[in-house]
């Protein structure tokens, strides 16, 4: 039987699971888990602790191997952030973190020199902050550039530690708003009219490619490294059971929440520009339209200050306490950008009411339903969006990842957006990663198949507007 190990890297905590195929279901097993602690350097800013990550993958991975005959091993990590392949051939040591406070200003500065409808019209990608285009602009700034031979998003990044492939999978480099999701090409005239260094960009390669063997690496040498769709949004989708994608809503719910739809090309329209919605480029030839919204990073930055107060609150007592809180009692924007930086979150939201007169939350619970009914509010703004753009109308909405579990949540996006809501895997991008694999393998024939395995491997709750 094939075994598929999948490196699941996200920005709080990463894992490494083998999965199989029997009797047209998918399981799992997850080996290691391990914390995804950034450095706050004193020099440079808030940094990934990237050799830790390299060693815990290290380690996920020889577990894996000792219970499993490995088929294949695929990377998926969040996006935006990249590595430096140095011209010696070392990765450089320094990963900036997205969350970095050098990138204040950049966005604004860019706009106003090349336009935000000229970025949008050949990148199609939302504008935020943090996006790569902004993190390369700031590296231009202090020479970051000097004596790297190229960059390579992090799942590449970390392939190229495994087995040497320095190529870059789409998915991902779709995110650095520096990608035509027409061409699936690098945009070189954008590139070369904000003068980032072409030479640093390297050739693309698409979800289901064969990259190169693991070397170096002791036992786990010669297993093949796969790519997936390395963006774990990517893979999120491609694990998402929907039977009919263009009148179906995704929501991917974890640390942000990816509020999108699936497509076969992007849209690029000045309507789009107008909602500032993003094309990000999926597995097989898709594109995930989509809107970042903020998502749990709310409630566990403020789980993370209430600890900090001798307050050890678990979720699920914070969801059961928030039910107790009248609707809509206390209301905040989840994407102002006051939220973005880490620490402080209960005090951001206090701050953010207070700017706009607005009740304040006083209690863990009342804080929580604040965070709840804002999110729902804000998927609700999000598919209406979406629906005037397309020109018509969703109906259903799909929520995974971590999020996907709690169903007060649920209910809620139920009954503000008016929409029946499925809940389908908590663990998506891991099948997603895995379901990829076997793809890629011959085992499974395409997406369509993969989700009616999903669908048949997992159980679903249904949540109507009430």
């Amino acid at each position: 039987m094939a075994s598929y190990a999948a490196i699941d890297l996200g920005a709080t905590s990463g894992r490494v699971a083998v999965g199989t195929i029997s009797d047209g279901k998918i399981s799992f097993e997850v080996i290691h888990r391990f914390t995804n602690d950034p450095i706050d350097d004193p020099v440079d800013g808030l940094l990934w602790n990237w050799s830790k990550l390299q060693e815990e993958v290290l380690v996920g991975l020889n577990m894996a191997a000792k219970k499993y005959p490995l088929t294949s091993v695929a990377v998926d990590s969040w996006g935006v952030d990249y590595q430096l392949l140095n011209s010696d051939g070392s990765l450089n040591k320094r990963v900036f973190s997205y969350r970095n406070l050098r990138l204040e200003g950049v966005m604004e500065d860019t706009t106003k020199l090349v336009g935000k409808e000229r970025i949008y019209k050949s990148t199609g990608i939302q504008f935020l902050t943090f996006n790569t285009i902004y993190q390369l602009i700031a590296g231009l700034s202090i020479d970051e550039f000097d004596g790297a031979f190229q960059f390579l998003m992090l799942p590449d990044a970390l392939n190229y530690f495994l087995c040497g492939s320095a190529t870059q999978e789409v998915t991902n480099a779709s995110t650095t708003q520096l990608l035509n999701p027409i061409t699936r090409d690098w945009d070189w005239d954008l590139i070369a009219e904000l003068d980032l260094p072409k030479r640093i960009f390297p050739a693309l390669h698409e979800a289901g490619a064969f990259l190169s063997k693991i070397k170096g690496h002791g036992e786990l040498d010669g297993i093949q490294v796969v790519a997936v769709g390395s963006h774990d949004t990517a893979s999120a989708v491609a694990a998402v059971p929907m039977t009919h994608p263009e009148k179906s809503i995704y929501i991917s719910s974890g640390t942000w929440s990816l509020v999108g739809y699936e497509k076969s090309q992007a849209n690029t329209s000045n309507e789009a520009f107008e909602i500032d919605l993003t094309n990000e480029l999926g597995v097989q030839a898709t594109v995930r339209s989509l809107r970042n919204v903020a998502g749990m990073w709310l409630l566990s930055e403020c789980q993370r200050d209430w600890a900090a107060q001798g307050l050890d609150i678990k979720v699920e007592e914070l969801v059961a306490a928030a039910q107790k809180v009248p609707a809509n009692s206390f209301l905040i924007n989840p994407n102002d950008h006051i939220f973005l930086a880490a620490g402080n979150m209960v005090g951001r939201i206090a701050e953010y009411c207070i700017a706009n007169n607005a009740p304040v939350p006083n209690t863990p619970a009342e804080y929580a339903r604040c965070i709840f009914d804002s999110l729902a509010a804000a998927y609700d703004q999000v598919i209406s969006d979406f629906e005037e753009v397309e020109g018509h109308s969703f109906d259903l909405i799909y929520v995974v990842g971590g999020g996907s579990a709690n169903d007060f949540l649920n209910q809620l996006t139920a009954d503000v957006t008016r929409k029946k809501v499925i809940t389908g895997a908590v663990e998506a991008t891991l099948l997603g990663n895995i379901g990829m694999q076997a793809i890629a393998a011959g085992e499974v024939s395409g997406l369509a198949q993969l989700r009616e395995m999903i669908s048949a491997s997992i159980t679903q709750k249904i949540f109507l507007p009430s």
